[in-house]
């Protein structure tokens, strides 16, 4: 079976507190009205809001939570994301959770939003996991995605669907829903792109196809959006070429090239250093005086 039915909710919550409550209301709403979901995915950090004061370990209360709803509704739940305390460092980290209730993978944001998402350590782990009987899925979380490596191994991994959970409350929203197409074709791949909307992010959450092709984007408001996949698409593309065309992981695969940017553990290069320090802008008349 290659068919799939994946709903993203896309809705207010407090900037800061406790919006669990609100999340199973949301998805006891959603599966009464289509039972045929078989996963839920939430936006970034939608659980307690994007305060760090928030932050705990993990598995939580809230986690343990999410994993009763999870069971009883018998679907694989991803809450959006949530800060995780570990000692004395932060990450904002989702947890990927199976119809039985159980935690199967929690995955660190490699790419925290650097100089704004001050105190947030940043993850090192790719994960993929794997719905039986369907097909591989990987995990992202929002400035990810700015980044075409980290998309890039999650398909070198086999990945044929990403879930993308996104706390974009800037203008730059525009420029992520053609990052999110780009991501898709370039990967062959579906692509979940969850935004949250009001204080936690101004909506327009994107799903697209293998293709590039946009299946559904959302307006601002609260809203929730139930989409079959057929995962044998992907596979399909990713054998013949994305409309017959380019076959861009077969051609990544068998290239002549090595970039010697990513050899011996480099990470940049005089250009780069050349940048300055990542931090945020300062006003000119602040920097003249």
């Amino acid at each position: 079976m290659s068919y799939f039915t994946i709903a993203g909710v896309q809705m207010h919550a407090l900037h800061h507190g406790d919006n669990v409550e609100t999340m199973r209301h949301r998805i006891d709403l959603l599966m009464s009205r289509f039972p045929q979901v078989q996963m839920v995915l939430f936006s970034e950090l939608v659980v307690t809001g994007a305060s760090t004061h928030h932050a705990e370990p993990l598995p939580s209360n809230k986690e343990n939570l999410f994993c009763e709803i999870a069971q009883h509704h018998g679907i694989w739940l991803i809450p959006g994301s949530m800060f995780e305390r570990v000692d004395d460092k932060i990450y904002n980290t989702t947890s990927v959770i199976n119809p039985q209730g159980h935690v199967v993978c929690r995955y660190r944001k490699m790419f925290p939003f650097r100089p704004y998402e001050e105190g947030v350590e940043a993850g090192t782990e790719f994960v993929v996991f794997d719905v039986p009987d369907i097909g591989r899925f990987g995990v992202s979380i929002c400035y990810d995605m700015w980044f075409p490596e980290t998309t890039r191994t999650l398909a070198a991994m086999g990945a044929e669907v990403i879930l993308h959970p996104t706390m974009t409350d800037t203008i730059d929203r525009d420029i992520e829903l053609s990052i999110a197409r780009t991501n898709a074709a370039i990967n062959q791949c579906f692509f979940f792109d969850f935004n949250g909307a009001g204080a936690m992010g101004n909506g327009r959450s994107i799903v697209v196809g293998p293709s590039g092709d946009v299946i559904h984007q959302s307006g601002i408001g609260d809203e929730i959006v139930p989409i079959e996949i057929d995962l044998q698409r992907v596979r399909r593309e990713r054998e013949r070429g994305l409309r017959g065309l380019g076959q861009p992981l077969k051609s990544f695969r068998d290239r002549d090239v090595d970039f010697t940017l990513y050899q011996d553990g480099n990470k940049s290069s005089p250009f780069l250093d050349s940048l300055g320090p990542l931090g945020k802008p300062v006003r000119d008349d602040v920097i003249q005086h």
